[in-house]
């Protein structure tokens, strides 16, 4: 498995020098960098780092409205564009905030209506879509793509290579747990996997519930071949809690707290 960080958290409250905190990443063990500001994105190719994502719109305008699809579709392709100039393998899209009743039915149905044509532009392009399971429990109130189930409903319905899940197990042990069991029945649809601590969105270590471990033994059972990527806010210092995260999923060291 291929191993990569989120920017966004890593620097979160933190002052950093961008090149030398991509450089320790790597020298961590770090493969690929996401949600990486353009401006360093020569600076994360010269570190040997891949550039993995970047967000295709606001989260809470999204796709299940079908009054936004003209606007939403002419934004996301135009990143599809920018992510392959870049040389950015995937581009992340939302289903966007409840509206009307919030019944999922009809939210579904107009995620597919307008993720389809964007899809095939990005398969066109080369460049994948991921659509990414959030929950509304706590982090993004009111999201409608907050369970497994919908968001597969999406990707089968749109039935596109360029098209899978964003499988965040930080976000869906808040919202359904039973990650091991919903990772395996929905193995096909996953394109690409988040890890945080659950609950509070911390490093991997013996303060939250999840079995970090056993989800990347499953996943090496699986042959799974995507990203993993770490989108946690650490605790201490930053390149040693993504060395200890990078360590549960290359099997090298066992649980321990990082700070």
């Amino acid at each position: 498995m291929r191993q990569s960080f989120a920017w966004w958290s890593f620097t979160l409250g933190r002052e950093v020098e961008p090149a030398t905190l991509l450089r320790e990443a790597a020298a961590a063990g770090a493969q690929g960098v996401e949600m990486l500001p353009e401006a360093h994105w020569p600076v994360a190719r010269d570190a040997g780092l891949a550039l993995i994502t970047l967000t295709g719109h606001t989260l809470e305008r999204g796709f299940n409205d079908p009054a936004l699809h003209a606007g939403l579709a002419d934004e996301v392709r135009r990143n599809i564009d920018a992510a392959a100039r870049g040389g950015v393998e995937a581009v992340i899209v939302f289903s966007g905030n409840r509206i009307g009743d919030g019944a999922d039915a009809p939210a579904i149905a107009a995620c597919i209506e307008g993720l389809a044509p964007v899809a095939a532009h990005a398969e066109q392009a080369g460049v994948r879509l991921l659509l990414e399971l959030l929950n509304s429990k706590v982090d993004h109130p009111g999201h409608q793509c907050d369970r497994t189930a919908f968001g597969a409903a999406v990707v089968r319905g749109v039935d596109s290579p360029a098209l899978r899940l964003l499988y965040d197990g930080y976000h869906m042990q808040l919202m359904e747990g039973d990650l091991s069991r919903t990772i395996r029945a929905h193995f096909d649809l996953i394109g690409h996997i988040h890890t945080a601590g659950a609950p509070g969105r911390r490093d991997l270590d013996d303060r939250q519930e999840i079995n970090w471990r056993a989800i990347a033994g499953l996943l090496r059972h699986l042959g799974y071949r995507g990203w993993v990527g770490h989108e946690f806010v650490p605790r201490g210092d930053p390149v040693a809690a993504l060395r200890a995260a990078l360590s549960q999923f290359d099997g090298s060291a066992p649980l321990e707290r990082t700070a």
